[in-house]
C-alpha cells in the first residue's frame, strides 16, 4: 500500500514555494500591456518599469540568509504582505516596496527549498524530486497568466489588483501545510536528536516505517559518519566556504545559477508581451501564454528522465540550443526591424510587415523556452550563457547523478577532470547500498539509539 505522505507527496506540497515564485515571474508579464496598468501608474517606460519588476530581486538578497522550515513560513508571511501592498498600492512607489517585501519569500524559498527536498529525496530519484521546484514555478506562471488573461477582460482596476491579490493563497497554504511535514534527517542530526533521524528516515523510506530495514540504518549510518567528519573537521563555519576544500562547489553552484539568469530567458519570461509586440505579433497576450504552456509541457520529460539521462548531457544540450535560438530571433530583429516611429513607447526597435519575420521571432522564442525547460530550468536546481555556458558546463562540472550527498563529497574533492568518468572513487558502488549489505550481513556494527516506541514517531514542530 502506498501511504498518502511518502517523498513525492512532501516534494510536492513544499514546491507550492515554487508555485509563489511563478506567480512573481507573469505578474507582471500579462498586466504591463492593459490600458488600465498603465493610465494608474501613469504608463511606466523602460526604466521604470525595469525597477518595478526588478524590485522582486532586493528582498530576495535578505531571504537567502534564513534556514529552512520556519524561516520557509516567515517568508510565506512575507509574501502576504508583499502581494498585499501590490494590490492595495496607490502608486509607483508602494507597488515596488510591495515586489521587494514579496522578493524575501522569493529568497528564502530559493534557497532552502530545493535543499529541503534534496535531503529528503533518496538518491536514486533527487533529479526529479528536485526538479519538482522547476515544474512548480512554471505551473505558478501558467495559472498567474491565465488569471491574468481572464481579468484583461474586466474594465477596472481589478484588472492588475485581483491577479496580485490571489498571490496569497497558496502561500497561505504552504504555511499551514508546513507544520505536518518531517524535519530534514540531516538537519535533526546535525543538532544530536538521533532517535529522531532514524525515525524520519524510516519514516521517508519504508511505507511501515520500519527502523530495522537495513537501508534505512545505512543511511542513519551513512549521516552519522558524515556529521562525525564534519565535527572533526571543524566544518560546520560559514567560512569554511571560502577555504580549499570548498572553493570549487561555491563557484560552481554560483556558475550553474549565475548561467542560468544569463541564458536571457527570464527577459522572455517577465518581459513576453512587449517583446511579441515589438515583433508585430497580433493579440500578443493570447500568444504569449503559449510560451507557458510549452515551458510546463517540456519541464516533464526533465522531471522523468533526468536521472537516467545525466545532469552534464542536459546542460550542454540545453545551453547550445539555447543559443542557437536567441542568434535566430537577434537576427531576425537585425535584419527586419526598425526603430519605432512612435515616441513615448516600452519598445523602441519593431518589426513591420514582415509576417514571417515576426511568425520566426514567435517560434524562436517558444523554441528556447522549451530548450531552457528541458535543461537549465531544472538541473539549476540539482547543480548546488549560452555558448559561454556549453564550454563551461564542459570543462567544469562533474556529473553527479546516482550519488548520494555524503559521496558527492569525494567527487568534489578527487581531482579528476569534469568530463571523465571518477573511476578511481572509494565508492565505485554506491556507499549507501554497501552499508546496506554490511549491515544485512551483521559485518557492520551499529550503535543505534534507544528507541522506545514501536511505531515511527516525527517531531512536525
Amino acid at each position: 500500500m502506498v501511504r498518502l505522505l511518502n517523498v513525492y507527496t512532501i516534494s510536492s506540497f513544499v514546491a507550492l514555494g515554487g508555485v509563489l515564485y511563478g506567480f512573481d515571474v507573469a505578474s507582471m508579464s500579462g498586466i504591463v500591456g492593459t490600458h488600465q496598468y498603465k493610465a494608474y501608474y501613469g504608463n511606466p517606460l523602460g526604466a521604470t518599469q525595469g525597477c518595478i519588476t526588478g524590485a522582486i530581486a532586493a528582498g530576495s538578497l535578505v531571504g537567502a540568509l534564513m534556514s529552512r522550515k520556519v524561516a520557509i513560513q516567515l517568508g510565506t508571511i512575507a509574501w502576504c504582505v508583499g502581494a498585499s501592498l501590490q494590490a492595495a498600492s496607490n502608486g509607483v512607489a508602494l507597488l515596488i516596496m510591495g515586489r521587494i517585501v514579496a522578493g524575501f519569500c522569493i529568497g528564502v524559498t530559493s534557497a532552502l527549498i530545493h535543499i529541503y527536498q534534496s535531503e529528503i529525496a533518496p538518491r536514486k530519484i533527487r533529479g526529479r524530486i528536485v526538479s519538482l521546484q522547476h515544474f512548480a514555478i512554471c505551473l505558478g506562471i501558467l495559472i498567474q497568466y491565465f488569471v491574468q488573461y481572464g481579468c484583461s477582460f474586466l474594465d477596472s482596476q481589478a484588472v492588475f489588483r485581483l491577479p496580485w491579490a490571489l498571490q496569497t493563497i497558496p502561500a497561505i497554504l504552504l504555511f499551514i501545510g508546513l507544520f505536518w511535514l518531517p524535519r530534514s534527517p540531516r538537519w535533526v542530526a546535525s543538532k544530536d536528536r538521533w532517535d529522531e533521524v532514524l525515525h524520519v528516515i524510516a519514516f521517508l523510506r519504508t511505507p511501515d516505517c520500519n527502523i530495522s530495514d537495513p537501508l534505512v540504518l545505512a543511511e542513519f549510518k551513512e549521516i552519522e559518519e558524515q556529521i562525525r567528519i564534519e565535527r572533526e573537521e571543524h566544518s560546520n563555519s560559514y567560512c569554511e566556504l571560502f577555504g580549499k576544500k570548498m572553493r570549487k562547489r561555491v563557484l560552481l553552484g554560483m556558475a550553474a545559477q549565475g548561467w542560468s539568469q544569463l541564458t536571457e530567458v527570464n527577459m522572455l519570461l517577465y518581459f513576453i508581451v512587449y517583446f511579441l509586440n515589438s515583433a508585430g505579433i497580433s493579440n500578443a497576450l493570447l500568444a504569449s501564454s503559449f510560451q507557458y504552456i510549452v515551458f510546463i509541457v517540456a519541464t516533464i520529460p526533465t522531471i522523468l528522465w533526468t536521472d537516467q539521462w545525466g545532469r552534464r548531457t542536459s546542460l550542454l544540450i540545453g545551453s547550445l540550443c539555447v543559443a542557437f535560438f536567441m542568434f535566430v530571433m537577434a537576427g531576425l530583429f537585425v535584419h527586419f526591424g526598425q526603430l519605432n516611429p512612435v515616441p513615448d513607447q516600452p519598445y523602441t526597435w519593431i518589426i513591420v510587415d514582415h509576417p514571417a519575420a515576426s511568425r520566426g521571432v514567435q517560434a524562436s522564442v517558444y523554441l528556447a523556452s522549451t530548450s531552457f525547460a528541458m535543461s537549465w530550468g531544472p538541473i539549476e536546481w540539482i547543480y548546488p550563457r549560452k555558448t559561454q555556458a556549453f564550454i563551461h558546463v564542459w570543462f567544469v562540472l562533474p556529473e553527479t547523478k546516482q550519488r548520494t550527498l555524503e559521496e558527492m563529497d569525494e567527487i568534489f574533492e578527487h581531482g579528476d577532470p569534469a568530463w571523465r568518468s571518477f573511476t578511481g572513487l572509494r565508492y565505485k558502488t554506491s556507499h549507501l547500498d554497501t552499508l546496506a549489505r554490511e549491515i544485512e550481513q551483521d559485518k557492520l556494527d551499529m550503535h543505534r539509539p534507544r528507541l522506545s516506541a514501536r511505531r515511527c514517531r516525527i517531531e512536525r514542530s
